[in-house]
């Protein structure tokens, strides 16, 4: 599979951008330094404008002062030239072979991630404080916290309209000025309505204390009926057991009991010996039920080891995209670290090799800000990319060796120096 990197590019007018020819080196980092405000993130941002469509657009492309619009050119190490030029910067896509295509065509190799790496130091506040508490881990608590902000709101505006409402109703309710400004009192009245009334529920308490009491009655006396029938009934029965009785002695007086001694004697012996033989046979069943339970926890050992040693080849044999990277409980693991105790340099290295494993067609990442990270930690993060193949474009507020080229006011300082080359001189509005 051909790996996609980016061979050449030619910006003008773009953002700080002025006129830059820059040619990236095909693997390890390329450093864009100099200081702020001179173009570096500009030219980030027209690789990923050119590359990854109109989304990428940056809000303002135009340089200020210019009359020329904004011109771009990238050339891949394949030959596919991408252009985006002319007053509407129409994109024009040419394969090696001559045949044009379109931002499908990009689409099909360019990672997001790869050409949205910079554009964290250009998101909002919210956006980052929102990215942050992800990777922390508190963005349930986010979401629910909006939730209450989203639930006390819509309270909010419900009771407001409900004032609204009730405002509107009380001036719309006629008004008599010169009524009283207190209720005519009907307190008497209301006095000896409310004693009527204290008599009345008296009397109802009587009526209900009364139709209480025969309902009980009632009930008592069905009580006492059925009880009279049963005893009726247990009459009876008291006769035929008597009648039973009588007959039962006269029986009972002509037996005569025979001896047990000596049966006694044979179950007691008996029952000794069953007790030893049914001791055995629950040893023997113990131990069998012990032999067959070890066999089985060895069986599933065997099974747990047969598990264990596949989730490890699974792992081994993933192609991850480090050697020392790895998943446990849900969690990157890089060198023994999880993310929150992995170096700078050690996060840069995992995400890049992530997102060239998103898409391994795209052989190139952009990086912006690098001057977080010092000269050791650089130049261990270059010799990596190089090992692996990669290339990184990348800005740097330093004008240091470290720095591939500088760029001061819209320019790549010494950038005669490329026209050395045996190619056609490169004039500004001219690709």
């Amino acid at each position: 599979m051909e790996q996609m990197k980016i061979n050449k590019l030619e910006i003008e007018n773009v953002k700080r951008v002025k006129a830059v020819q820059i040619k990236p080196n095909e693997t390890g980092l390329t450093v864009i330094g100099g200081n702020n405000k001179q173009g570096k993130t500009s030219v980030l941002d027209s690789i990923a404008w050119a590359l990854g469509g109109n989304k990428f657009r940056p809000s303002k492309a135009y340089r200020d002062g210019s009359t020329i619009p904004p011109n771009l050119k990238i050339t891949m190490n394949n030959g596919l030239v991408v252009e985006r030029k002319g007053k509407n910067s129409d994109l024009k896509v040419i394969d090696p072979s001559g045949e044009k295509g379109g931002q499908q065509l990009l689409d099909s190799f360019v990672e997001e991630l790869a050409i949205n790496l910079p554009k964290f130091m250009q998101q909002s506040s919210k956006e980052k404080a929102n990215t942050l508490l992800q990777i922390i881990g508190v963005g349930d608590k986010l979401y629910e916290l909006e939730q209450q902000e989203t639930i006390i709101y819509n309270e909010r505006h419900s009771i407001g309209q409900i004032a609204d409402q009730k405002e509107k109703f009380a001036k719309e309710q006629d008004y008599y000025p010169d009524a009283p400004t207190q209720i005519v009192s009907a307190t008497e009245l209301i006095k000896k309505q409310q004693e009527i009334l204290a008599k009345n529920g008296e009397n109802q308490k009587h009526r209900n204390n009364l139709n209480k009491n025969i309902e009980s009655l009632e009930m008592v006396n069905l009580k006492i009926a059925q009880l009279e029938e049963q005893l009726r009934n247990e009459r009876v029965n008291q006769q035929a057991l008597s009648e039973a009785v009588e007959q039962g002695k006269k029986s009972v007086e002509l037996l005569k009991d025979e001896s047990t001694a000596e049966l006694e004697s044979s179950i007691e012996n008996i029952e000794k010996l069953n007790e030893k033989v049914r001791a055995n046979l629950n040893k023997e069943k113990a131990e069998d039920d012990a032999k067959e339970y070890r066999e089985k926890y060895a069986a599933l050992t065997v099974d747990l080891n047969k598990v264990r040693a596949e989730k490890t080849d699974l792992l081994v044999n993933a192609e991850l995209p480090l050697p020392a990277l790895s998943v446990e409980d849900g969690e990157l693991i890089y060198n023994g670290f999880k993310w929150d105790s992995m170096s700078g340099a050690d996060q840069l290295k995992v995400s890049t090799a992530i997102v060239r494993k998103l898409n391994p067609r795209c052989g190139f990442v952009l990086m912006d800000k690098l001057e977080q990270m010092d000269l050791d930690s650089l130049n261990e993060f270059g010799k990596w990319l190089e090992q692996e193949g990669l290339q990184v474009i990348a800005t740097r507020v330093s004008k240091g060796e470290e720095c591939s080229i500088i760029i001061e006011d819209g320019y790549v300082v010494g950038q005669e120096s490329i026209e050395e080359t045996n190619e056609p001189k490169w004039k500004a509005g001219e690709f």
